[in-house]
């Protein structure tokens, strides 16, 4: 944790608990002639961590975060139930491999892999791309419809070895890697492979042959190829120290509401929660579903999808109150008029039923600006919604009600992300992996919660006041 709190290397590591007197201290050492410490102890333990995840799918430091901070909310009296969380992008430590590039390394490898007899039996197939790394195959290859042509001929080529070496090389994870690229970037058809386009290219596909779970991701006007990670933490506004809850490392294609619903039950057993401050790219209805299930409120900064008519009423202008399982039982229109709600045909869906002589006067219902429908046969204003419909609505009137109060908790929280991203410059960090990744991470949050919990001791060790009789 101290390790990926400052973002060292392990050789720094070392030198720090050699020399470094602070680093000392922190382990509970107070000289130099104490305690023993070997590299090789660190890539034991981290090789047997990630055995354990590999065979009983449990990260072990992730359990050792929840336990910290478990203790650390409970001794310092920090309140839970009002949390806040933002995602934010990493890039893995992998070279930035263009399509040819990550193709003719593909064949390199597997080239390297190939039996003396096998090497000589492809040496003229492959001659020209194994005299030279894949970066000085590609700097040789001049503009766009070049690089294109050049990948379309690597496809019989690949589908060759992809058929003839099966039997062999099929269990190697170079082969693997190998056949999932050729999947990726053509199509297999009776006249033979036939390459893809770049719009049909998943931002799942394979960014490194180094890093098999690293996606693509692009973001504004920026690409990214890594992971996505999830940070969430206490907000509520009576507390004086916040304290980070849970951290999430995901490849960067996962959508933030997903991570939202993948949070929700680890932190409704450890916690009090029961409000959650996100930006709008957590919301969803997969989202809606599982805020629902465990009694949670979202309170987003922002909706998602186009913006309604400023001209119109919606149902996010109504009023619904709902009962303890979340179905309406009561609307209240912008004019103050109230209606009970019904639920009617299919599961999910509902209607209300407003007073005839009150809607005729409405300036809404005359100017054909309110979302009730008028009855055919007999006269009546009809309000029909269902319940997504309402899970909108109620979240985009959250969302309006939140921004006038004038106070958004939320935004605090991208200080606390870049406090877990501040040790690895420019947001890279030095491993590769989602295994790897994680436990960095985690151990980056850890030292955020002790550096805040420090500071906080430090400040309200200033404020006591002075003992008149030692002063």
């Amino acid at each position: 944790m101290i390790k990926a709190g400052f973002g060292w290397s392990d050789e720094e590591l070392y030198n720090h608990f050699l020399f470094d007197l602070q680093v000392r201290h922190a382990l509970g050492l107070d000289t130099l002639a104490e305690g023993d410490f070997d590299l090789r102890t660190l890539y034991n333990f981290r090789r047997r961590l990630a055995q354990y995840h590999l065979a009983h799918g449990v990260n072990l430091l992730t359990e050792a975060f929840a336990d910290i901070t478990d203790q650390q909310i409970t001794t310092f009296k920090v309140q839970t139930n009002i949390q806040r969380m933002d995602s934010v992008q990493l890039a893995s430590n992998i070279m930035d491999m263009s399509r040819l590039q990550l193709l003719v390394e593909a064949v390199q490898r597997l080239h390297r892999l190939l039996s003396p007899a096998d090497q000589s039996r492809y040496a003229e197939l492959l001659a020209p791309y194994v005299e030279s790394n894949s970066r000085q195959y590609v700097y040789h290859v001049k503009g766009k419809e070049a690089t294109h042509e050049r990948i379309a001929q690597l496809g019989p080529i690949l589908a060759r070895l992809l058929s003839e070496l099966q039997s062999s090389y099929g269990q190697t994870p170079t082969f693997q890697a190998l056949e999932r690229l050729f999947g990726e970037n053509y199509h297999l058809e009776a006249a033979g492979p036939r390459l893809k386009a770049n719009s049909e290219i998943s931002a799942g596909c394979l960014q490194s042959l180094d890093d098999l779970e690293a996606t693509y991701r692009k973001k504004g006007n920026r690409a990214y190829k890594g992971y996505v990670a999830n940070v969430t933490e206490t907000c509520h506004p009576e507390n004086e120290l916040q304290i980070i809850t849970k951290v999430q490392v995901a490849p960067n294609n996962t959508d933030d509401a997903q991570m939202l619903v993948e949070a929700l039950p680890d932190l409704k057993r450890r916690t009090d929660l029961d409000t959650i401050h996100t930006d709008g790219a957590f919301t969803g209805p997969e989202a809606d579903q599982a805020l629902h299930a465990h009694g949670v409120t979202q309170i987003p900064t922002a909706i998602r999808g186009t913006q309604p008519d400023t001209e119109k009423l919606h149902l996010s202008d109504f009023v619904i109150e709902q009962d303890a399982q979340g179905a309406p039982t009561q609307v209240t229109c912008p004019q103050g008029q109230q209606a009970s709600v019904s639920p009617v045909g299919k599961a999910h869906s509902f209607v209300a039923h407003f007073a005839t002589e009150i809607c005729e006067t409405c300036p809404y219902a005359r100017d054909g600006r309110c979302p009730t429908e008028v009855g055919k046969r007999r006269r009546y204003f009809r309000l029909s919604f269902d319940q997504p419909q309402l899970d909108r609505a109620q979240r985009r009137r959250r969302c309006a009600t939140a921004k006038q109060a004038l106070k958004n908790l939320r935004v605090a929280v991208e200080a606390t992300v870049r406090s877990v991203k501040h040790p690895f410059p420019a947001g890279k960090l030095p491993v590769r992996g989602r295994f790897r990744i994680t436990c960095m991470v985690i151990g980056s949050a850890a030292m955020t919660n002790v550096r805040r919990i420090q500071r906080y001791l430090a400040r309200k060790l200033t404020l006591q006041p002075v003992c008149q009789g030692c002063a």
